[in-house]
């Protein structure tokens, strides 16, 4: 199962070219994140008001094709591993068209939980829960 979050692609995200800037699909999978949390874990988000943070630890993302002012992007995030203190999260990208997907991109992320004093603390309860529908399996 996949958490999903379209986006339509405005001229601000492209290029001197017309394409999507790269750069922009690292922003998209923070969002995504970030909608996930609001939907599925929304009381995750008065922990960062407390002392929780979530630490970006390592990014990519693998370009497959190019996207354009007014593609309809459709990102689809599951959870890939999950320990103690860090979730890796998988990101599909695709161009919709009717009702066609293109792939065009894959990402990944991975974040740690952490306490404003820098110690690793453990995923919060609810987050975990809410990821269980979504772990990747093979």
């Amino acid at each position: 199962m996949y958490y999903e979050w379209r986006h339509i692609v405005t001229f601000e995200e492209t290029n001197l070219v017309g394409n999507v800037y790269y750069a922009n699909h690292v922003r998209w999978q923070g969002r995504c994140r970030e909608m996930f949390l609001k939907d599925h874990a929304e009381s995750v988000l008065q922990m960062f008001q407390e002392d929780l943070v979530m630490v970006t630890t390592k990014v990519s993302c693998e370009y497959f094709n190019e996207l354009f002012a007014f593609d309809h992007v459709l990102i689809k995030m599951q959870a890939g591993s999950v320990t103690e203190s860090r979730i890796t999260m998988l990101f599909d990208y695709f161009r919709q068209q009717g009702d066609k997907e293109e792939l065009i991109a894959k990402g990944e992320q991975q974040i740690a939980c952490m306490l404003r004093n820098g110690l690793p603390t453990p995923i919060p309860q609810v987050l975990r829960d809410a990821l269980n529908a979504y772990i990747h399996t093979l």
